[in-house]
């Protein structure tokens, strides 16, 4: 890890001005030797590296936690090189060790730790959150509109509506509103049911996903104009950030008066203003956010009771429900590469009571199934996986069945997961000259057929594989080892049914060719494909070398 200093030129803003802007409860100070009001310049992460001055920052310590004698010597060192302060984790339920107290004392430096439930990501984007919103309050970070005095959502709205002449909606990445301005008489439909109802109506996040609007709107760094037209007033909007990552949205509505013409300019300076504010408003329900991740992952691998987790997501045991999930086809993402985390974002957004767990580089995603029409787990799946790139080429995505409760999400979870399994098996496969192997990349069980069962039998076989031994074992365990020629060429002739030219083609190599590597399984294993349980045995560990 590498330390991080703020430029010189960065006013301080006092420890408890910072400690104001937590009204999560995710920090908790220990000691401040020096007084509340100490200076604080900057966020740090201690490092292991070459010492670099740490003048007026507070500095996450990542290594032992508070309760650990360990963390003192950390502490002194980070005193040493001019830290005002310094964040330990905290372990839940055991106090701080004494040196620990004792080495703050001694060395003046404020003492912190964050919560058990919170993560170091999210501690050190608090803290710059708290530092950016105390400058911005008072005039540090510059001149123009919305730039100082917001200290909530409502009061940037109300500042925002002033600017650009138009109604506001501030909102998170559920498409719920966190805050919004005054509505006037003049106010259209859609913008009184999205304040009345607390979130975008869903025939018109429908209608905001087939346009393309979502999208844009989730990887664009910059302003969004949507003119009036029939439907609706003119809109401005723009997407709130904190780095790459996506907090939420503005929307500016004209309400039948044209917008001001410096409406966009005052929009992209309120989405900086917003960020910090977003970033609170999503720190405090932290705790919360992370019981809820651990419920939905309790639910989908069946760790835990099924029916206690559906309760902790606020969803009812008994409802049913299925569960889709997407890969990436590749095995490790492009740099900057952020398909996942858009599609979790239309995820959310297909109904509002979709739950979504992002585990490295899959979604799964919890879809309770409601009354009336009904927008099934095949459709997502394919929303996933055509929205993701042009032609679906950057995620495979599987529906699982619908199941009667939570306890049987997990079985529709395991489902899923196995059909984009059989996905990424076929994507992988050699393709027959027309192409029919390569398919679509998502897939209910029906969409899969015979290889959904033939991917259980596989794994129910493999503990006996495994275990096992004879000539077919001898074959493809010194063939795998000298690179594995022989297994295909047996793999593409049982995939042909025996068709020698077929296989070879396949191959591309000479049919007489194949015929020798046949003649040498035969002579040099004593594997016959002419005796049926050594052909089946064959096709099993074919398919199970991969």
């Amino acid at each position: 890890m590498t330390s991080r200093t703020p430029a010189p030129a960065q006013p301080s803003v006092a420890l408890r001005e910072i400690l104001a802007f937590d009204d999560g409860g995710s920090l908790r100070l220990l000691l401040a030797p020096a007084g509340h009001d100490v200076g604080v310049r900057g966020v740090a992460v201690g490092d292991e590296g070459p010492a670099r001055p740490l003048d007026g920052c507070l500095v996450l310590l990542t290594g032992p936690p508070s309760a650990s004698p360990g963390a003192a010597d950390p502490v002194r060192a980070a005193a040493d090189r001019g830290a005002s302060g310094v964040v330990l984790r905290e372990v839940e339920g055991v106090a701080a060790a004494p040196q620990v107290l004792a080495a703050a004392e001694e060395a003046g430096v404020a003492l912190l730790t964050r919560a058990e439930w919170a993560d170091w990501t999210d501690t050190a984007a608090l803290l710059r959150s708290a530092l950016a919103c105390a400058r911005a309050g008072r005039g540090d970070e510059g001149p123009g509109p919305a730039a100082g005095g917001a200290e909530s959502l409502s009061e940037l709205a109300a500042a925002v509506a002033e600017y650009t002449g138009g109604s506001i909606t501030i909102e998170d990445t559920r498409l719920r509103v966190l805050a919004h301005s005054a509505t006037g008489p003049d106010a259209d439909v859609l913008r009184r049911s999205t304040i009345l109802g607390g979130r975008v109506p869903d025939w018109r996040v429908a209608e905001l996903r087939r346009s393309g609007m979502l999208r844009a709107l989730w990887t664009s760094r910059d302003v969004i104009h949507r003119a009036a037209d029939a439907e609706g007033p003119e809109r401005l909007i723009i997407a709130v950030r904190s780095g790459p990552e996506v907090l939420g949205s503005i929307w500016v509505a004209g309400d039948g008066r044209p917008l001001r013409a410096g409406a966009a300019d005052a929009l992209r300076r309120a989405a900086d203003v917003a960020a910090p504010l977003l970033v609170r408003h999503r720190l405090r329900e932290s705790g919360a956010a992370r019981r809820s991740e651990l419920a939905l992952r309790g639910l989908l691998y069946g760790d835990g009771d099924a029916r206690t987790h559906a309760w902790s997501l606020g969803l009812s045991p008994d409802a049913a429900c299925a569960v889709v999930v997407a890969e990436r086809r590749a095995a490790a993402p492009a740099p900057g590469d952020r398909t996942l985390d858009v599609l979790a974002l239309q995820a959310v957004t297909y109904r509002p009571s979709v739950r979504v767990l992002r585990d490295g580089e899959r979604l799964l995603v919890l879809l309770p199934v409601e009354a009336g029409p009904e927008r099934g787990a095949l459709a997502l799946a394919r929303e996933l996986a055509v929205s993701a790139a042009p032609g679906g080429a950057g995620v495979l995505a599987g529906a699982g069945p619908v199941v009667s409760g939570a306890p049987g999400a997990r079985a529709s979870c395991e489902e899923a997961l196995l059909i984009v399994r059989v996905l990424r098996e076929r994507a992988g496969a050699e393709t027959e000259p027309d192409g029919t192997r390569a398919g679509k990349p998502y897939a209910d069980a029906a969409g899969v057929g015979p290889s959904l069962d033939v991917a259980r039998v596989l794994d129910a076989a493999r503990p006996v594989w495994e275990a096992g031994n004879g000539p077919v074992h001898d074959l493809v365990r010194a063939d795998l080892a000298a690179g594995g020629e022989l297994v295909r060429s047996l793999a593409a002739y049982l995939d042909s049914s025996g068709d020698v030219a077929r296989a070879a083609a396949r191959l591309v190599v000479h049919p007489n060719t194949l015929r020798y590597r046949l003649r040498r399984a035969r002579e040099r294993f004593g594997v016959d494909l002419d005796d049926p349980d050594t052909r089946l045995l064959v096709t099993l560990a074919v398919r199970l070398s991969g």
